[in-house]
């Protein structure tokens, strides 16, 4: 069996940068974009933060509580959702360096409930480059686990990504975790 190609596309230390030195301006764009996800009035309700360690590809950490359980004491699906959609957009934002993309469409598939935890959601683009961009996420629980898995299509929008709050390298302070 062929191994699952989001698998081995993430670095093994995500925390590490993959070069040293001066960051480039596709480096630049991913850490802007880190900053923007930490900007967003949304993510603020969770306990999560944003990682890109290279072009096309996307790592969200997050951390489920009790708080996001449905009533029979799981992760509720919009948890899931939220993970895989932001971490498929975010690897697809990677490719488009001026404008701010916006889903289109997303298919999601649960595998494996989870309760409380670190999940890792590894998001990978797939296809696209000018106006629709695919991607796909997959969400990986602290045993390893794969508990769930979802493509998403993402079309450029006419809003600037200079113009939004977070994106810009003086939104930094405070900004991030």
């Amino acid at each position: 069996m062929p191994p699952d190609p989001i698998e081995h596309v993430m670095p093994e230390r995500p925390d590490q940068p993959l070069a040293t030195g001066p960051d480039t301006g596709a480096q630049q764009h991913y850490r802007a974009l880190e900053r923007l996800y930490a900007s967003a009035p949304i993510n603020q309700k969770f306990a999560s933060s944003l990682h890109i360690p290279g072009e096309g590809l996307s790592q969200l950490r997050f951390t489920v509580m009790p708080e996001d359980y449905h009533a029979a004491g799981a992760a509720h699906g919009t948890i899931y959702f939220k993970m895989l959609d932001d971490a498929a957009f975010y690897a697809a934002n990677t490719l488009a360096t001026d404008r701010f993309l916006l889903t289109t469409s997303f298919n999601l598939h649960f595998t494996k409930p989870v309760r409380a935890g670190t999940v890792i959601a590894e998001g990978r683009w797939v296809t696209g480059k000018r106006r629709v961009f695919v991607a796909e996420a997959r969400l990986v629980d602290e045993a390893g686990d794969e508990i769930g898995r979802g493509t998403g299509t993402f079309m450029r929008s006419r809003m600037a990504l200079s113009s939004l709050p977070g994106y810009a390298a003086d939104a930094a302070d405070g900004a991030m975790e």
